[in-house]
């Protein structure tokens, strides 16, 4: 089993790395390979619809997108943590992930995906529906805790403070191992769900 989980904040060593270092712990603890990368600190652009993806099968960039890419395939499970800026995830992480979803053309049914989102006091619950979407169009179950996927802290590594988020990590690491393992049983003794495929439709008539 493999996990790559993105943190999302520019700051180094910051209260989403004290998430990530408690996620990584708890997945190791349970003998699952994890990778940590920090891309919230990367110049990173936002898609410019060139559709260069289509035929190419990459994101016309060359840059951590690309490389994230191909470590996601590889990947069982794909964590994606942010700090909350006016009630939304950060932007350098938002073009991340448009353009890695939409430029990655491998099937990305039954990997396992999480978010999670800190704060110093409000805008987790609409942050982690942002970030939960990229999942939910991609054919992902999402791993759960206990609580919704939050920690609270402000000043670096106050996060620390807050037990019940990182008891919340904590579980999630543990149930985030729990369903990439029985999705790889599931896979072995039944295949994969059949799809239904159809033309896309709008709403012009």
């Amino acid at each position: 089993m493999k996990v790559l989980i993105l943190n999302g904040s520019p700051r180094i060593n910051g209260n989403t790395t004290v998430a990530c270092n408690e996620l990584k712990k708890g997945f190791e603890e349970n003998n699952v390979e994890c990778e940590v990368i920090q891309i919230g600190n990367k110049s990173i652009r936002g898609c410019m619809a060139c559709r260069y993806c289509h035929t190419n099968g990459q994101c016309v960039f060359e840059d951590e997108v690309n490389i994230l890419s191909k470590k996601f395939e590889e990947a069982d499970g794909l964590i994606v943590a942010s700090p909350v800026y006016y009630a939304s995830a950060n932007a350098t992480l938002i073009a991340c992930l448009d353009r890695m979803f939409y430029s990655s053309h491998f099937d990305k049914t039954m990997k396992v995906g999480a978010s999670v989102v800190i704060a110093r006091r409000g805008g987790c619950s609409s942050t982690f529906d942002e970030l939960n979407k990229y999942f939910t169009i991609s054919g992902m179950p999402i791993a759960s805790s206990y609580y919704w996927n939050s920690v609270h802290g402000r000043d670096k590594e106050e996060a620390y403070m807050d037990e019940e988020g990182i008891r919340t990590m904590h579980n999630l690491a543990r149930n985030m191992t729990f369903l990439m393992k029985s999705i790889a049983l599931g896979k072995k003794a039944y295949g994969m769900p059949e799809k239904e495929i159809g033309p896309a439709t709008n709403f012009i008539r």
